[in-house]
């Protein structure tokens, strides 16, 4: 079809309706082909990907409704307007649940045409507009994630190092008035490290990358070393561990280093948020499916106002000036949900909360 112009393709049995609705386009400046029934039609929305299909109901061999399937299959964004002399509600119905944009019963004007293919065209444009500034302002925070991997965590790493070579003594002795600003300085610098760091994670898996390798895993050797992990800042808060796993407990399909994270997450988010003294408990269930895992704690709790907004980005729930990156919580959704599973929460303020990570069973 000619460079430039708007594309049309007619697809319809009678010569007529193909060389009126051709006369008709072509005169205000609309590229047209024709096919005349749905095999050919197809063969040329493949090779031409026209912005706009004519598409009659009606014809022999291939049936308007399965050409119009074929058509979102191939491109989803082509703009078809179905149009026939059979038109019932019906018939209107299914061609809109198959993609079809409108419907126009013959018989019908060469104005009606031209209004109904210019509407078409238009939404067709508007379309691939947005979709370019999707890509541009994807390429954008791309190129922006790379700068902060490169230009920013690396000196911030570097800062944190002579913090602790200055309150380490090596530099000379530190008064106390100076270490009280310094340590305050270190604990700022290690936040915005942690929020680079959550920052490129929540990129990776943007973009496929974190969910690198998937096996047939056990959660519970997962669950227990995370545990042992972090059971030394539990142990400095007072907070104890109860784990109720099945044993054994059936396998799912995953990435072992992903999920890892997701289980870092949340149980330090249970200690964090954890009253002195607190317990985490963490069960393991299963239903028909699924891997299920709770993860409780006895902590401040989260406010119903807040609940519904801790897995978005940068959400931030504010509760005695315990802050994070607003990140966490939103890896490991975006994790779950890559391994095809979900999570939720429940919690009630002063009284804790719970987490629950549900995994497709690995297929027999």
């Amino acid at each position: 079809m000619t460079q430039g112009l708007p594309s049309v393709l007619i697809v319809d049995d009678e010569e007529v309706v193909r060389d009126s609705c051709s006369h008709a386009l072509a005169k205000v400046g609309y590229a047209v082909d024709v096919a005349e029934d749905g095999t050919v039609g197809l063969e040329k929305v493949e090779h031409l990907k026209p912005d706009l299909v004519l598409l009659d109901l009606k014809m022999p061999g291939m049936s308007g409704m399965d050409v119009l399937t074929k058509i979102s299959e191939i491109d989803p964004n082509i703009v078809t307007v179905v149009i026939t002399g059979y038109a019932t509600v019906s018939s209107a119905v299914e061609a809109m649940k198959r993609g079809a944009y409108d419907f126009l019963p013959k018989p019908f004007t060469p104005d009606e045409l031209r209004i109904i293919v210019k509407r078409g065209v238009e939404k067709r444009r508007l379309v691939l507009e947005t979709q370019a500034l999707q890509e541009e302002r994807d390429l954008m925070k791309r190129n922006f994630i790379t700068m902060v991997s490169h230009e920013l965590r690396t000196p911030f790493a570097a800062i944190l190092q002579y913090f602790e070579v200055i309150l380490g003594g090596a530099a000379g002795e530190v008064p106390p008035e100076q270490r009280q600003i310094l340590e305050r300085m270190k604990i700022r610098i290690q936040g915005l490290l942690t929020l680079t760091r959550d920052w490129l994670n929540l990129a990776q898996i943007e973009k496929g990358k974190l969910v690198e390798k998937f096996q047939d895993l056990d959660l519970a050797p997962i669950i227990s070393e995370t545990v042992d992990l972090m059971r030394e800042e539990a142990e400095a808060k007072k907070v104890t561990f109860d784990i109720n796993l099945p044993d054994p407990l059936t396998t799912i399909r995953g990435d072992m280093r992903t999920l890892n994270q997701v289980f870092i997450n949340l149980i330090a988010n249970a200690i964090k948020y954890n009253v002195e003294g607190g317990k985490i408990t963490i069960t393991g269930r299963e239903d028909d499916s699924n891997v299920l895992i709770d993860v409780s704690d006895t902590g401040i709790g989260i406010s119903e106002k807040d609940l519904p907004f801790i897995f978005d980005e940068f959400y931030r729930v504010r509760t005695n000036g315990r802050e994070g990156t607003g990140l966490g919580l939103s890896i490991a959704r975006k994790i779950v949900e890559a391994h095809s599973g979900s999570i939720s929460a429940s919690s009630e303020l002063n009284k804790g909360s719970t987490f629950v990570v549900s995994l497709p069973k690995a297929r027999e």
